[in-house]
């Protein structure tokens, strides 16, 4: 059951205070969860309508078996660190049209590599109160130095201010540009980059990533359910 932590019809200052607030209840533990459904999330933004898209993929199969989009007038600036409060609404939206829960969520966005530790991927976390990932095209906030060429290698991403580890930068495909890793909720580092690994075949991002951007852009469409399919 999603959860109603804050409004979204605020004001950029006001924003940042609800990502402070709310950085300190995120978890890291992983509870040993069993992953049979991985979804992946993503949004566009075209002529002022953000359209969102959620594709649920078998894990680790990774073929797809549930599908949902939703639409809405995009209300929020795009300002740095605050993408959340521009995708949050309509991405809740189409997750109120699937037909079951996924057991693990990717989001295209940041986790804890954040200036505020709650990125995209952390923040809906939250509000979804499930496993979620950062798998994220470019770094927002860390410093690293550069993994090794093959895929699978990795380099820490950590926080300049503390030292700390927020994430990893992952090479998910041999010679080709990584991937910014990072913990959202109820993860640890560790298993987020494994996972994110193990939901990537012949391309530089997760199949679950691919889906939802090719969904939310219109380039594919959401497959039908059987007559009384409810769930998945």
């Amino acid at each position: 059951m999603v959860r109603d932590l804050h409004g979204w019809f605020v004001t950029p200052k006001e924003a940042v205070r609800i990502q402070a607030d709310l950085a300190s209840s995120l978890e890291f533990r992983w509870r040993e969860r069993t992953i049979r459904t991985v979804a992946g999330i993503d949004v566009s933004v075209r002529e002022g309508i953000s359209r969102a898209a959620i594709a649920v993929l078998s894990f680790p199969e990774l073929e797809l078996v549930h599908a949902v989009t939703a639409e809405r007038e995009t209300t929020f600036p795009y300002i740095s660190g605050l993408l959340t409060f521009r995708e949050g609404p309509v991405l809740l939206e189409a997750w109120a049209k699937l037909r079951g829960q996924p057991d693990l969520v990717l989001f295209d966005g940041q986790g804890i590599a954040h200036p505020r530790r709650l990125g995209l991927a952390a923040h809906l976390g939250l509000w979804l109160d499930l496993p979620t990932i950062g798998c994220a095209k470019s770094r927002l906030y860390g410093v690293h130095e550069e993994p090794g060429q093959e895929k699978g290698c990795m380099a820490p991403l950590v926080d300049p201010k503390t030292d700390e580890p927020i994430g990893f930068v992952l090479r998910t495909r041999t010679r080709v540009k990584p991937v910014f890793v990072s913990p959202g909720h109820q993860i640890d580092l560790e298993r987020a980059s494994e996972f994110v690994l193990a939901c990537c075949t012949r391309f530089r991002l997760p199949e679950t990533t691919r889906w939802a951007h090719r969904l939310s852009r219109g380039e594919a469409t959401v497959p039908v359910a059987s007559p009384g399919e409810t769930d998945f």
